[in-house]
């Protein structure tokens, strides 16, 4: 597709590529690193110049949990994100062409794992231990930046079912009823797959963009932990079912107040095994995964004379998915955001929220060895979260998390059942160079 849309409309390709000019606590780095005439700040202002941008964020998160889950602990998680921008125009290629690839080095323990239970992870940042490639691909901008066309190794949750709100539960980005349903947690954090994904743009107003991933990271053959099975993320998987993902956009503002409205839906055509509790192992199953959403941000009052948007935002989202093949089959979250609201604090952000996820009535609770011990039926969330920026590229969150049903009563490991309402307290830490 990318060959063929350059082949005919190449001529017609306007955009630049977006290549940022990141800066690392600009005041220390002048005073200990000397003018940006010199050093590495020259180097690196030389590159962005040349159309090559090297960034970096460092993300590290302490959270402990106080009560209920599986148990009471201290954890910390980190993870250093490296990624390269280039527009290719500037390095002799033709206009519109944008080149990007990340990487990702993660340390650390899970507290969800460990100590919580949820089904809805604490931090996003939760994964393997690894270090390993991300996301890999080439872009081609067309018509005035009207068309976009990507291809190469993509995530899906960088693009999907984006919701609302600055959280710390990884549930806020891909939820939890796809990365539950989905082989090995479908392309998203921390595994990519080879994928086509494609923007259109025809005004400010509306965007429709449709995507198409190799649906499982890992492939049928990893029986464990599909973030083991593909460890280094240079499996680049391309015979499995694929998964198709489109999301329509709909941005509006009247009398000042911006909003977003996105209806989406996915199919996933690989054969998946029915929730009756006699299926697994065998020969029976259905053909298809599929699920629709709904998505809404929308400011309800706006700070007077603000240049960016500050105030209050409401979101909130919906996703849906068949109960016979699903162990997850409702999803919806939502919540209000405070943006600059604190007259001398302009960009910080306040964020309450709520997330629910119900499991499928067709779940076998005597299958699963439910029955004894309780109702398999939903785990619910509650997080605030405060966001502090210290500096254009250093930000500090508070952070609070509360637990209802933590594991929906679903076996676990410890084989601990039902667990106790968990409360989760930390902070996260952000720098950007």
């Amino acid at each position: 597709m990318l060959v063929i849309c350059v082949a005919l409309f190449g001529g017609v390709a306007r955009a630049d590529c977006t290549v940022p000019d990141p800066e690392f606590l600009t005041d220390t780095l002048h005073s200990n690193l000397g003018p940006r005439s010199v050093g590495p700040l020259a180097l690196r202002d030389g590159l962005v110049e040349s159309g090559i941008s090297l960034a970096g964020v460092y993300y590290s998160d302490v959270l402990a949990n106080l009560a209920g889950g599986l148990k009471r602990g201290t954890y910390y998680d980190g993870l250093l994100h490296l990624a390269m921008y280039v527009d290719m125009y500037k390095l002799g290629f033709w206009k519109g062409l944008c080149f990007h690839t990340n990487g990702l080095q993660i340390h650390g323990q899970s507290i969800t794992a460990d100590a919580v239970g949820s089904l809805m992870p604490v931090s996003d940042l939760e994964a393997t231990p690894a270090t390993r490639l991300f996301e890999l691909w080439v872009q081609q901008h067309l018509f005035d930046d009207r068309l976009a066309i990507k291809l190469g190794q993509l995530a899906a949750d960088a693009t999907y079912v984006l919701g609302g709100g600055v959280f710390l539960n990884g549930t806020w980005g891909w939820p939890s009823i796809m990365a539950i349903n989905l082989p090995g947690g479908g392309p998203a954090y921390p595994l990519a797959t080879p994928g086509v994904h494609a923007v259109l743009s025809p005004n400010n107003q509306l965007t429709l963009q449709v995507g198409i991933y190799n649906g499982d990271p890992a492939g049928p053959n990893c029986k464990g932990n599909p973030q083991v099975c593909n460890s280094n993320g240079l499996d680049f998987r391309l015979d499995d079912p694929p998964l198709l993902m489109i999301e329509g956009d709909y941005r509006h503002s009247q009398d000042g107040l911006a909003g977003t409205v996105k209806i989406g839906g996915f199919n996933h055509f690989g054969n998946f095994e029915l929730q009756d509790g006699v299926s697994a192992g065998t020969s029976r199953g259905v053909d298809n995964n599929y699920g629709l959403y709904a998505i809404f941000e929308q400011f309800v009052w706006r700070a007077p004379r603000s240049e960016k948007p500050k105030g209050i935002q409401l979101f909130g989202r919906v996703v849906g998915m068949p109960s016979d093949r699903n162990v997850i089959d409702f999803y919806a979250d939502g919540g209000i955001s405070f943006l600059g609201m604190i007259l001398n604090r302009p960009e910080d952000t306040l964020a309450i929220g709520v997330a629910y996820t119900g499991i499928s009535a067709d779940v076998d609770t005597y299958d699963l060895g439910a029955l004894m011990s309780g109702t398999v039926d939903y785990e619910a969330l509650l997080e605030i979260c405060y966001t502090i920026q210290l500096d254009p590229s250093w930000t500090l969150q508070p952070d609070f998390q509360y637990f209802w049903r933590p594991g929906a009563n679903l076996p676990n490991a410890s084989g601990k059942i039902p667990l106790d309402n968990a409360a989760v307290v930390g902070a996260r830490t952000t720098i950007k160079f």
